[in-house]
Formats: C-alpha cells, structure tokens, sequence
C-alpha cells in the first residue's frame, strides 16, 4: 500500500513540476497510460513464468503431519 502511495506522491510532484515551469508531458496521456499498462502486465508476465518454471519452489503447501509454521 506504501508504494501505491508513494508512486501516487511522486507522479502528483512530477505533475506540478512540469505545470511551473510549463513544461507538456513528454508523451500524450494516453501514449503514457498504454505505456505503464506495459510495465505493470510485463512485470506481471515475469512473476507469472517465474511461477510456471518452478512451481515447487514457492509453493506453500505443508507435508502431511507437518505444522507450517514450524512448530511440533
């Protein structure tokens, strides 16, 4: 939830950067908007095929007769 947050702040702060010194965003809002649609879906894609080549690694799911928090 922070970096929501923090990348909300920033994006406000570059906003008002830009309006003092009249400066236009270097690419149209919906240039920019499909763009960091792609960086979200691309880091998505890799957690995804982290996932499918080693599917055992993350898993969470306990041993029978095994407590998952480690204690007996």
């Amino acid at each position: 939830m922070i970096g929501y947050l923090v990348s909300l702040f920033m994006g406000l702060a570059v906003g008002v950067a830009y309006g003092l010194v009249h400066v236009r965003s270097p690419a149209p809002p919906l240039i920019a908007h499909i763009g960091l649609r792609g960086m979200v879906l691309g880091e998505q894609a890799i957690d995804l095929a982290k996932r499918h080549v080693s599917p055992f690694a993350e898993s969470s799911i306990a041993q029978p007769g095994s407590d998952p928090h480690g204690r007996r």
